[in-house]
């Protein structure tokens, strides 16, 4: 058939130019979104980022380190994005809130919040120091804390917004040797879930990704034994790649998970089911 009489338009695209169509406009669905990205000089952060830009969206880089983030900025200007480096510590709530009032003066408005900034500061629990425990609570919760309630007020007035916190699988299941890390991200998966129910009718989506075992600069640090023995511990016998984490945030923000909120998306390659 070719449409006559039906009302249907014929296409005139073949399959590869459909395609393309397709891959382009997925690629601007995030078009006029703002996104704030913590932690996102390297690593997963970054990797977050640059899919976030090449999907349409102008990206704050916030980092400790302005000198990697304006890197990244870099990166992202050249996709053709706006973009804007921030030193902030996450854990000093009057720096997130003027890096909050910067972005507002400069964007208007912030869509998308991704808390991924994290440190390890990893020994057993008999000689993990008061210094060792407040330095990980403090980054990875505490700036949760300070981030979401600084974003959010705005996102309300906005009756709509998307926040992504990043846990890790070691949240769920612990691991020895993390005492303060596990007890961050498990609070953070809890916070997750208080935060989507208190503002879910504002229209505001609240999740939480918890990575597996990613290759990071936190993984490299890694002996070369203790990788394979992870890989072994893995079904899919392969660590992460960054952007394996980014894809999931980018379905998390985008409106195809709209009726989705309070919920852990694991990423890890089957080590926790």
């Amino acid at each position: 058939m070719t449409g006559e009489g039906t009302g249907v338009i014929p296409s005139r695209k073949g399959r590869g130019e459909e395609a393309d169509f397709l891959i382009k406009e997925r690629r601007l669905q995030l078009a006029g979104k703002v996104a704030l990205v913590t932690g996102a000089a390297q690593g997963i952060g970054k990797a977050v980022a640059l899919v976030l830009a090449r999907n349409g969206a102008d990206v704050i880089i916030s980092d400790i380190n302005l000198e990697k983030a304006g890197e990244t900025v870099k990166e992202i200007e050249a996709i053709g994005r706006k973009a804007m480096a921030i030193r902030v510590d996450v854990a000093n709530l009057r720096d997130v809130e003027q890096m909050v009032q910067t972005v507002m003066e400069r964007f208007g408005h912030i869509d998308i919040l991704i808390n991924n900034a994290g440190i390890t500061r990893d020994r057993l629990i008999l000689r993990m120091t008061e210094e060792d425990w407040d330095a990980v609570i403090n980054i990875n919760l505490k700036g949760t804390f300070n981030c979401t309630k600084a974003v959010v007020r705005h996102m309300s007035k906005q009756r709509n917004g998307k926040i992504v916190n990043i846990a890790s699988v070691v949240g769920e299941m612990g691991n020895a040797g993390q005492a303060n890390y596990s007890a961050s991200k498990a609070g953070v998966i809890g916070f997750t879930k208080t935060i989507a129910r208190e503002f879910a009718q504002r229209g505001i989506n609240v999740n939480v990704i918890a990575p597996g075992y990613i290759e990071t600069p936190m993984t490299e640090a890694l002996p070369e034994k203790a990788k394979e023995e992870l890989k072994r511990m893995i079904p899919m016998e392969r660590l992460g790649q960054p952007e394996d984490v980014a894809e999931a945030v980018l379905f998390l923000v985008s409106e195809t998970s709209s009726y989705i909120t309070g919920q852990i998306l694991n990423v890890n390659g089957g080590i926790y089911m």
